[in-house]
């Protein structure tokens, strides 16, 4: 199903496995967390750029982690950049992001948060790797999460790292 914001950013999602909330809810889900890191993060795109959500499982995302990755194992959401970008603008393909429900899943029960708050934080994560933020170093590690937390704040989720060490090479 696609989705267009009002600002021409679409948002395409497709949901292929796992026990996932209703598509309309996973888009306003996702929708929401997109609008505020563009906001917050400044990020610049064409008009009319294009995302991908793919909402899955763990075997299809431990797959796609081992022929992307070469880590035989899954993860909680894998990012997949669509295109560099025409100076500081990134578009109109911006990319993919795949999450794997199980992961997600255990992970907000793990961390004793909200699922939805949890994957809200996944797709701001996952959207900033399309835009070149990373976490290998820790220089690199702070930013991203500094910008994460700021995102997250704006739109009302607590600080997803507030009792967790700082995650450098992260997934």
């Amino acid at each position: 199903m696609t989705h267009q914001l009002p600002d021409g950013f679409v948002i395409d999602l497709s949901v292929e496995a796992g026990d996932w909330p209703a598509e309309p809810e996973l888009y306003d889900l996702a929708a929401r967390a997109i609008v505020a890191a563009f906001d917050k993060a400044d990020l610049a795109v064409q008009a009319g750029s294009e995302v991908s959500l793919l909402f899955t499982d763990n075997e299809a995302i431990r797959k796609l982690n081992g022929q992307w990755r070469d880590k035989d194992k899954p993860t909680n959401v894998l990012s997949f950049p669509g295109s560099d970008p025409d100076g500081e603008t990134y578009g109109p393909l911006l990319g993919d992001i795949v999450f794997a429900f199980e992961t997600v899943a255990s992970e907000a029960k793990e961390l004793g948060i909200d699922f939805s708050d949890h994957l809200s934080h996944l797709t701001v994560h996952g959207l900033l790797h399309l835009f070149d933020h990373d976490h290998q170093e820790h220089d690199e590690a702070e930013l991203m999460e500094t910008l994460e937390k700021t995102i997250l704040a704006s739109i009302g989720i607590d600080d997803p790292y507030s009792d967790r060490p700082l995650v450098a090479d992260g997934q």
